[in-house]
C-alpha cells in the first residue's frame, strides 16, 4: 500500500470546485468550511482553499515539452490502473471538460510507456492522470 499524499491548492470558487471534484471527478467530499473543502482523490487527500488572488497570479503558469506535447507546469494527479484511467477519461469527456492534452499513449515501445491525459479544474489548476500497462515501469529509465 502506498501512503496517501496530502495536497492543498488554491481555487477561486468553492462551488465550482465542489462540482468539478465531487461531480465531474467523483471524489467523495470530506470536511469543509466556507474557506476550504477536503476531497478523497483515489485515496489521497486534496484540499481546495478559497484564495482567488493566488489563482489569478498562477494563471499564466508555464509548460514543459514531453514526448511532443506541451504539458502545463505545475500539475498534479494520480497514477491509475488502465481500466480506471479509461473510465475517468470517458467521465471527464462526458462532462464536456476540455483536455489540454487528449488521452493518449506516450513513450510507445519505450520503458515507461504510459497512458496520459491533462485537463484543468475551473480555477485553472492543471491535472494529469496516468496509467501504465506495467506498473513496474512507473520509475523506468529510458
Amino acid at each position: 500500500m502506498v501512503n496517501p499524499f496530502h495536497l492543498a491548492f488554491p481555487v477561486d470558487d468553492l462551488d465550482a470546485a465542489r462540482n468539478f471534484y465531487g461531480t465531474v471527478l467523483g471524489c467523495a467530499e470530506g470536511r469543509s468550511t466556507e474557506a476550504w473543502i477536503d476531497f478523497d482523490l483515489y485515496g489521497h487527500q486534496i484540499v481546495t482553499h478559497l484564495i482567488p488572488e493566488a489563482c489569478r497570479a498562477a494563471a499564466g503558469g508555464g509548460a514543459g515539452a514531453v514526448d511532443g506535447h506541451n504539458v502545463p507546469i505545475p500539475h498534479f494527479g494520480v497514477v491509475l490502473d488502465m481500466d480506471d484511467w479509461k473510465a475517468l477519461a470517458e467521465r471527464v469527456r462526458s462532462h464536456g471538460i476540455t483536455f489540454g492534452v487528449e488521452p493518449h499513449i506516450r513513450f510507445v515501445g519505450l520503458p515507461g510507456e504510459q497512458a496520459t491525459m491533462f485537463f484543468c479544474d475551473p480555477a485553472g489548476n492543471a491535472l494529469e492522470f496516468k496509467a501504465f500497462a506495467n506498473m513496474q515501469q512507473l520509475f523506468a529509465k529510458q
